[in-house]
């Protein structure tokens, strides 16, 4: 007997920014205010960058701000090798960063410091989930919807599941591969590189191995 395909249900979120009333003018006052900011304001501007639909040169809102406006490239570099989801608290993404700054500081003493209006404003957020109404049973409606769904919905699926199934797993290979049975599209789509893509690249990768999947099952029918 088949099994019953659990549908897959498409969902978007929007998050809703709020300013905390801190900001940075140097990589000194960076570092003491992520020292005792909010856990909300340190997510925000780490695991939330990438639904603010940047170009993918760095990988969170410090790395970006230090590179752009303060103009410290090394640093940037370093802050931008922080990969997020490796952690299970925000209290230890909070570490790592202090510890990058640290040391960037003692090698670097002098601070810059950014004109008035080029500071670093610290934010958060609050997040609002949805339904969309769309749902996927089979490989042909999951290709049609990730073509049309709006980039918040890749985000909430690709990259937020990854926090909160606490595995490190996007949604949509989790579910081709449980509820399908497509192991190696599974794992060609969980091998895209979170951090070297925005979200439209996402998509865009998403589509090209779901459908030379669908072509070569097409195919093999034919024989």
């Amino acid at each position: 007997m088949r099994k019953e395909v659990k549908p897959f249900k498409f969902m978007e979120c929007i998050a809703i920014h709020k300013t905390t009333g801190k900001k940075a003018d140097s990589h000194e006052s960076l570092r003491d205010i992520i020292a005792t900011i909010s856990d909300e304001s340190i997510f925000h501007h780490t695991y939330q960058y990438f639904l603010k639909g940047h170009i993918m040169e760095h990988t969170n809102d410090f790395a970006d701000w230090v590179a752009r406006n303060l103009e410290e490239r090394i640093l940037a570099e370093h802050l931008s090798n922080l990969d997020p989801y490796k952690f299970k608290k925000i209290s230890d993404i909070r570490k790592e960063l202090l510890r990058i700054l640290n040391d960037y500081i003692k090698d670097f003493p002098e601070s810059r410091h950014v004109h008035k209006g080029d500071e670093f404003y610290f934010s958060e957020s609050i997040t609002m989930v949805f339904p969309l109404g769309i749902q996927a049973k089979s490989l042909a409606e999951f290709l049609v919807a990730i073509k049309n769904i709006e980039t918040s919905c890749i985000y909430y699926h690709f990259y937020d599941a990854r926090i909160r199934q606490g595995k490190g797993v996007d949604d949509f290979s989790r579910w081709i591969g449980k509820e399908l049975g497509h192991k190696k599209l599974a794992k060609e789509i969980k091998m895209i590189d979170p951090f070297m893509h925005n979200l439209d690249n996402i998509r865009f990768h998403i589509t090209d191995l779901v459908e030379q999947h669908v072509t070569e099952e097409m195919k093999r029918i034919d024989k």
